[in-house]
């Protein structure tokens, strides 16, 4: 059922894009022909994860929290598209083994790392489930800043179309450091994937992560080469 939900769909959404937005897409080629890919984008409302569905070259699953599935249409919408609920604020082992299933099957998914939208479009703290998942899948990450739709629905109010920018970064994958994944490790493979993140964005949408040179990427390898922080002195490297 979601096979063919997400068939018709996807034209509509393509549609829609088109007809109230004025996207602007860069490095769409960084996403992997084929293999393993998280999506990593930064969250202001609804409409992120919809463009990145919309326009990804490849099948795309998402996880969104379970209050979501609750909302009036968008539940059910989501419902059909196969969306993966999670229970946001705990450790919700159930959504983390299926999103890891997805991507060891060689399967695209995407994440909000910040774990909730930010509605102004600056980055906030990022969560511990994007290393976690990425590092038992042996996944690469692709880091995805969007900027614009924060004016969405003034500019609907006001018939206007909204400008959209999307900037794919170049793909990355974790490396543990020590013998094991605990919580220390997780922390710093986290907020090294977030200044990832912050690099694609504009300075002021970087938010808790606006000062790049804090940045370091001892716990990143770039099969691709050349980090997004390219022309950034880094701390400690």
């Amino acid at each position: 059922m979601h096979r063919w939900f997400r068939r018709i769909v996807k034209p509509i959404i393509r549609f829609l894009i088109w007809l109230l937005l004025r996207m602007e897409v860069r490095g769409l080629e960084n996403i992997p022909s084929e293999g393993p890919v998280i999506l990593a984008i930064n969250h202001t409302n609804f409409l992120d994860p919809v463009l990145m569905v919309a326009i990804c070259p490849r099948p795309v699953e998402a996880i969104s929290k379970l209050e979501n599935f609750g909302l009036f249409l968008f539940g059910a919408l989501i419902r059909l598209y196969g969306v993966i609920p999670i229970h946001r604020g705990k450790v919700d082992r159930k959504a983390l083994n299926v999103a890891i299933e997805v991507l060891k099957r060689g399967g695209v998914l995407l994440i909000a790392p910040e774990g909730t939208r930010s509605g102004v479009g600056r980055l906030q703290r990022g969560r511990g489930g994007l290393a976690y998942i990425a590092s038992q899948a042996d996944a690469l990450v692709v880091p995805v800043g969007i900027v614009g739709v924060e004016g969405f629905w003034h500019n609907l109010t006001h018939l206007r179309r909204t400008p959209v920018k999307m900037v794919l970064g170049k793909p990355f994958c974790f490396v543990v450091p020590g013998q094991s994944l605990n919580r220390h490790a997780l922390t710093q493979m986290m907020a090294e994937a977030m200044y990832q993140l912050a690099a694609v964005l504009p300075p002021e949408h970087r938010g808790f992560y606006t000062d790049l040179e804090a940045a370091t990427e001892e716990c990143l390898e770039f099969p691709a080469g050349g980090s997004n922080l390219k022309g950034v002195v880094l701390r400690g490297l």
